[in-house]
């Protein structure tokens, strides 16, 4: 959790010029679409395969590798982050096909907060799906977590990781 937490405090930044262009772009989700999954793919998959973690992960101490104690694969560190990239996958997917439906001139009356309120009656009927889906699927990697020895998630157990501490020198 804390290492989750040093990472969306180093992606404040961006996340707060995204929000501003989404607000002066009507059609920013469109644009931002196929560059915001290349960067889940690097921060989330490949970082982890490349140096064994996020920066949170790395600046907490901790290190995700097979549970055999080799360094995490690629198909591993992909396992591992498939589920939650899928649902953030459905989610964005459903944000453009929003933005397509909402016309301009609704978007032109309302500020950033209310453009969110307004979106969520041009979303898909399935993204009510997505958020109860992607909401079991956080909570149940964090009672997973809780309930066995080696703090897997879910995730870890399907790619068969283990996040551990790093070895002090």
């Amino acid at each position: 959790m804390g290492a989750h937490l040093v990472d969306l405090f180093i992606l404040l930044p961006l996340a707060v010029v995204i929000i501003w262009l989404d607000s002066r772009f009507h059609f920013f989700h469109l644009y931002w679409f196929l560059p915001s999954q290349l960067l889940t793919v690097w921060f989330g998959i490949y970082l982890v395969y490349k140096y064994g973690g996020t920066p949170g992960k790395l600046l907490l101490k901790t290190r995700v590798q097979m549970i055999d104690g080799r360094p995490v694969t690629a198909k591993a560190a992909w396992i591992r982050y498939s589920v939650t990239f899928g649902f953030a996958l459905l989610m964005n997917v459903a944000l453009v096909m929003a933005r397509l439906d909402m016309p301009q001139g609704e978007f032109e009356l309302h500020s950033w907060i209310e453009h969110q309120l307004v979106l969520s009656k041009y979303m898909p009927p399935w993204s009510t799906w997505i958020v109860i889906l992607t909401n079991v699927w956080a909570w149940s990697e964090f009672v997973v977590m809780l309930t066995n020895k080696r703090r897997q998630s879910i995730h870890d157990f399907m790619a068969q990781t283990v996040v551990v501490k790093n070895k002090s020198s």
